[in-house]
């Protein structure tokens, strides 16, 4: 059985979907790996680091779609890509399901099995496949970073024979996988770190992280079975927003992390939020590539808006392209190694199993997917 990784097309993103160390693995498995050269030259993994430990390097992009059995990749093809792979075969990456439907039914109809990593149930036994949660998790990091580089104050508290610096104020909303990273990557800082989140059941996480939860009273709120934030009424939305605009306006960084799963990120921040933070501020807007939690906040653009930095860079875990390659890499290893016949050097497919019959999207020429048909259905 073939696995073939393409080299990805995406400038703004450097990461890489399989690394040397999860190709050495599988091939110790039985499997045949092609890598298109320069897959891994974006995040210093040349064509030689992929040789050595058993890949086949192949010029020609076209023809290991053609020839592979399996594809791993980490953002969704092109439409003409998938006229490109093999029928039967099986294509692993990102896909944005809920909204690529002309993606999905090319697909279906190419008789292509598509495996989308944003549907990985949350359970135990797929934490280790879980791609949303180990990217979320750099990105948090990663958009610390970038504010602290873009902010004109020093993070921590400083006591100086010329005085004492106050330390830097953040402001963390949305307390997932990636909030929780930003909030411990900023006390780290030595910032002094707030966080709000719609689920008040994350007040305990948030304080164990030694920040200060902030309480609105949005009356009755609460999380989904995939512990994601459940949709808020227009009337709990303005309440929050009042909330929010008092601690936005003493804060000197704002990083907003909320999005809500199969949807467009929600808008929370209005223009008149932005207006009263202070001049020099920061705001990083993580769910840009979904919409956007901020009023006038652009993808891949960093705009000024009465002083106030907003920052709409896209790809956050790729500024840590190293590391966010391999928890990715690792995420598609352990997908693959879960469901791989040693004896028969293949992926034993079963669509009764619980992790394929959430991530799996088209089978044998159909949609299979609940999610997605109900979701359609509902539209």
């Amino acid at each position: 059985m073939i696995i073939g990784v393409p080299k990805e097309s995406n400038p703004t993103d450097r990461r890489v979907p399989l690394i040397p160390d999860s190709v050495n693995k599988l091939v110790k498995q039985g499997a045949e790996i092609h890598i298109e050269t320069g897959m891994g030259e974006a995040c210093g993994f040349t064509d030689q680091d992929y040789e050595k430990v058993g890949a086949s390097i192949q010029r020609s992009g076209h023809n290991l779609l053609k020839q592979s059995d399996i594809i791993l990749r980490l953002h969704k093809p092109s439409l003409k890509e998938i006229k490109s792979l093999k029928t039967g075969s099986i294509h692993v990456s990102y896909l944005d399901p809920f909204n690529e439907h002309e993606l999905v039914d090319a697909f279906a109809a190419a008789n292509v099995t598509a495996i989308s990593m944003e549907m990985i149930p949350r359970i135990t036994r797929a934490q280790k496949m879980d791609a949303l949660s180990s990217q979320a998790n750099l990105g948090g990091y990663a958009a610390v970073i970038l504010a602290a580089d873009r902010l004109d104050l020093s993070l921590p508290m400083m006591m100086t024979a010329a005085g004492t610096i106050s330390p830097a104020r953040v402001f963390i909303i949305g307390v997932g996988v990636a909030g929780l990273q930003a909030i411990a990557t900023a006390k780290r800082l030595g910032a002094r770190v707030e966080a709000f989140d719609t689920r008040p059941v994350v007040a305990e996480q948030v304080e164990s992280l030694g920040a200060k939860f902030v309480q609105i009273d949005l009356g009755d709120t609460g999380e989904t079975e995939g512990g994601y934030a459940k949709q808020l009424t227009e009337e709990q939305l303005e309440l929050q927003r009042l909330g929010m605009k008092k601690v936005m306006a003493q804060s000197d960084i704002v990083i907003t992390t909320a999005q809500v799963f199969g949807r467009a990120a929600p808008r929370i921040v209005t223009a008149d939020m932005v207006e009263a933070m202070k001049t020099g501020s920061v705001i990083i807007d993580m769910a840009v590539e979904t919409g956007g939690n901020v009023e006038g906040s652009k993808l891949d653009e960093e705009i000024e808006v009465n002083g106030v930095r907003l920052v709409g860079l896209g790809a956050l875990p790729g500024r840590v392209c190293k590391h966010a390659s391999q928890m990715y890499s690792a995420n598609l290893l352990n997908l693959v190694l879960d469901f791989w016949s040693a004896e028969n050097k293949s992926f034993e497919f079963d669509l009764a199993d619980e992790i394929l019959k959430g991530c799996v999207i088209t089978h044998a020429g159909e949609l299979v997917n609940d999610m997605i048909l109900n979701a359609r259905k509902n539209a």
